[in-house]
């Protein structure tokens, strides 16, 4: 065999697999030995893999069609360990399909031959997959599926039925005692009375069940028409066999004449109206329920403010904001029947987003103010509660009522919430000013909004143009960029920008965003931002006529994306290496070179044609001056992509070292 000894790789590696791998039979060490054979000694081959195990598994089984299944206690540690062979050493890649989606592996496990999940949970459990691939022949897959093992606390329900008197002398009341376990795998139950074990038919006044829609995971306790020897302690006991070690769990439960399911009442009025800054309390109360109900509380969101108090049963939320509004609810439960549940709502006084927009005469479609025709001004707020808003109008300081030519309407606020109109009538020179538009909480605590129109002679609708030179826009990964439209007219409205394709997001995620000065600022500018972009003006806080819109190219480059980004490639001297690197993305994609090198030596440069994705560098006969860091950099404007080679002859551990 070509090449020399790595001696402290070589034992690390020996050492590791040793400890993994020491066989136990004659046979093992002739399949190992099989192995390592045909691993050193074979010239360039495609991979093979292996995929063993260790660390804490409880069972691991061969199953049809050559499926293995390791089998582990959640909570414990999984190791599984990639053994591969080929020439050259093939690069290694785990990857998992089903359990959890959400599921990521540690970043330093997923290319190492073995995978480590320490305290592994439930939702880990699924099909591991170990790839191998050098570059000869097919990539080696083998998998293996993981079964993660569990038992928690059963929980016992308990729901009772109370049957028809008959001539005043004679009721049913049957009690049905449901004990649930989430479990892997299928758990089993068992029902005790004291320490009587309850079976079918042992006791005529008890009869044991599954539902149908829930075999396996449900077991029902029945007790039919209570006898005074059936009020006692129930316990029900969840069994997986002691598989992977787990033992039994169980749950006790003391039915009694008095066992009742839990009611509630709230000391609160629904709704709750308050200001920002107010401390609020919820008082819920426990009516009846044996055993006592234990209370909780939850919200629409399903999790309390962080500063909120529970003590008992009262909620203190201080000094609440807008943010903390909504539903809350007190629940009741003591495993008897249905838990409880009562909600209120706190509704937080808010005045926010106050806009404004002129409408010119609706009936001659004018874009423009003009003496003697109708003119509209219309405000909006965002008010909280809405039924607590008014307005009022002012010109150049003075209160305004409503006239024959100065009409003042709020519209239906099912229809358009929190907006008032003031039609001007005929307008006239005498009309030009400043109109007011306050909007105000009758609950008060809230300060007002006062929104200011100018109608004049200059008032006039807007126009938007792309400053010459800002369109396309070319820029690099990872910059900082503006977008810029120009927007004239008086008043200036609110510039909204948009993508030209209306299902990409904007930077910030959202689907539109907004300009109060026409520019659009995108921090740390990515390559998936390339497009068109769309700004527009609004119809609030100016005009309310056709918008005006116009249309920016960004043009994000980016470096060269190469693979393979690292690899290691061994061969025996006086043969041929080859090493590839291909461009999978790049912009801009039609001025590319190449530049190879050994260490800081370079060896060949040159250009892309516009045919090819890849360039190659030859070693024709490997001789040890050859050993080394191979590099080639692909080179665009927006900087280089690198692939990076180690080309060796050693071999890779010391077959003696084995059976030290």
């Amino acid at each position: 065999m070509d090449g020399c000894v790595d001696e402290a790789g070589q034992h690390n590696l020996f050492n590791s697999i040793h400890r993994q791998l020491r066989p136990t039979s004659g046979d093992e060490m002739i399949e190992l030995m099989t192995y390592f054979i045909v691993f050193f000694f074979s010239p360039a081959a495609p991979p093979t893999v292996r995929i063993i195990h260790s660390g804490h598994a409880c069972n691991v089984e061969e199953e049809r069609h050559t499926e293995r299944v390791y089998t582990i206690r959640e909570g414990e540690t999984l190791e599984l360990t990639c053994l591969v062979t080929g020439h050259p050493r093939p690069q290694i890649r785990w990857t998992k399909t089903a359990g959890s989606v959400s599921d990521r592996f540690q970043d330093s496990s997923v290319f190492n031959e073995t995978l480590h999940i320490a305290k592994i949970l439930r939702t880990q459990g699924g099909r591991y997959y170990c790839k191998a691939e050098n570059g000869l022949g097919s990539p080696a897959i083998k998998s293996i599926r993981v079964d993660v093992y569990y038992l928690d606390d059963p929980v016992v329900t308990v729901h009772q039925s109370i049957g028809e008197a008959k001539e005043q002398f004679y009721y049913e009341r049957t009690v049905f005692l449901r004990c649930v376990a989430n479990s892997n795998p299928p758990v089993r139950y068992s029902w005790h009375r004291g320490r009587e074990v309850l079976t079918q038919g042992s006791d005529k006044g008890v009869e044991i069940y599954e539902p149908f829609f829930t075999q396996g995971e449900t077991k029902i306790l029945k007790l039919k028409n209570l006898r005074p020897q059936d009020y006692a302690n129930y316990s029900c006991i969840a069994s997986v066999r002691n598989v992977c070690g787990i033992p039994d769990r169980s749950v006790i439960f003391r039915l009694t004449n008095k066992t009742a399911s839990p009611s509630i009442k709230l000391l609160v009025e629904d709704p709750i109206v308050v200001n920002p800054g107010q401390t609020v309390s919820l008082v819920c109360i426990t009516t009846g329920g044996e055993p006592p109900p234990i209370l909780t509380w939850l919200t629409s969101n399903d999790s309390l403010p962080q500063r909120s108090v529970v003590k008992g049963g009262t909620l203190t939320l201080p000094a609440i904001s807008s943010d903390e509004a909504g539903v809350y609810s007190c629940v009741a439960s003591n495993n008897v029947g249905n838990p409880a549940k009562k909600s209120t709502t706190i509704v937080v006084r808010a005045l926010k987003k106050g806009r404004f927009w002129i409408t010119p005469d609706p009936y001659h479609n004018d874009d423009n103010i003009q003496i003697g025709r109708e003119v509209k001004i219309s405000c909006q707020v965002e008010a909280t509660p809405p039924e607590e808003l008014t307005f009022s109008w002012l010109k150049n300081g003075r209160g305004l009522r409503s006239s024959e030519r100065m009409v003042i309407t709020q519209t239906d606020p099912d229809i358009s919430p929190g907006t008032t109109n003031l039609d001007i009538i005929d307008l006239k020179f005498t009309d030009f000013g400043t109109y007011t538009c306050v909007a105000a909480l009758k609950g008060g605590g809230i300060p007002e909004i006062s929104i200011d129109v100018n109608i004049s002679s200059t008032t006039v609708p807007p126009n938007l143009t792309v400053p010459r030179g800002k369109s396309p826009l070319v820029t690099r990964e990872g910059d900082t960029v503006e977008l810029e439209c120009l927007v004239s007219g008086k008043p200036k409205p609110i510039i909204l920008w948009s993508r030209a394709d209306k299902e990409a997001p904007m930077p910030d995620g959202s689907m539109q965003m907004e300009s109060y000065d026409g520019v659009l600022r995108i921090v740390n500018v990515s390559r998936e931002m390339t497009g068109s972009y769309r700004c527009q003006t609004s119809q609030y806080n100016g005009f309310n006529v056709k918008p005006r819109e116009a249309v920016v190219e960004l043009i994000v480059q980016y470096p060269p994306t190469v693979e393979p980004v690292q690899t290691e490639m061994r061969q025996g001297l006086g043969r041929p290496v080859v090493m590839t690197c291909r461009v999978l993305r790049a912009h801009p994609s039609r001025v590319l070179r190449y530049e190879w090198f050994l260490s800081n030596k370079l060896l060949h440069a040159g250009a892309f044609d516009a045919q090819r994705d890849e360039t190659e560098y030859t070693i024709h006969n490997l001789n040890r001056d050859g050993w080394g860091e191979y590099t080639c950099n692909v080179i665009n404007e927006a900087g280089a992509g690198k692939c990076t080679f180690h080309v060796t002859g050693k071999t890779w551990i010391f077959f003696k070292d084995f059976f030290k």
